[in-house]
């Protein structure tokens, strides 16, 4: 896919990634190393929480989304650089969940000071098979401007 640049992001552009499945060892591994609280790490006392079963970590689903995002779900110039944003999972991910994200341009500003970038915001709903959304991220992002050739 071509890395887009800040003249290719107009207000409306919308991204679409590959799919990721969610694995129980994955949702283990993930806690066991950042999070590791009961309802990510067994299923049985997962099943006693305000998840009734074993719930992925929300910030393994937002490592599972930039992965989806750098790989071809956002294909910007540069790579995703944030500077700020706001998360939230509206419901958990479960093993076996499929996992995309959908991307859209919600704002594009040209930089005053920095003429070679803008900044872009983007929100980015990263929904299972079934379109739940389980994450929406609204990130604003430094996006380069075309090279002057």
């Amino acid at each position: 896919m071509t890395p887009l640049y800040f003249d290719d992001l107009p207000v409306g552009a919308r991204f679409t990634s590959a799919t990721k499945q969610v694995t129980a060892p994955e949702i283990k591994a993930f806690a066991r190393d950042f999070d590791p609280q009961p309802f990510h790490l067994d299923e049985e006392a997962a099943k006693a929480t305000l998840f009734k079963g074993l719930a992925a970590s929300g910030w393994h689903t937002m490592a599972m989304t930039m992965r989806l995002m750098v790989d071809g779900g956002a294909p910007i110039a540069g790579g995703i650089v944030g500077a700020g944003g706001e998360i939230s999972w509206p419901m958990p991910t479960r093993p076996g969940d499929v996992l995309r994200v959908v991307s859209e341009v919600i704002q594009a500003t040209p930089s005053r000071s920095r003429p070679d970038r803008g900044m872009v915001t983007m929100r980015s709903e990263t929904l299972n098979q079934n379109g739940e959304i389980v994450q929406v991220l609204i990130a604003k992002l430094v996006v380069p401007k075309k090279p002057v050739a």
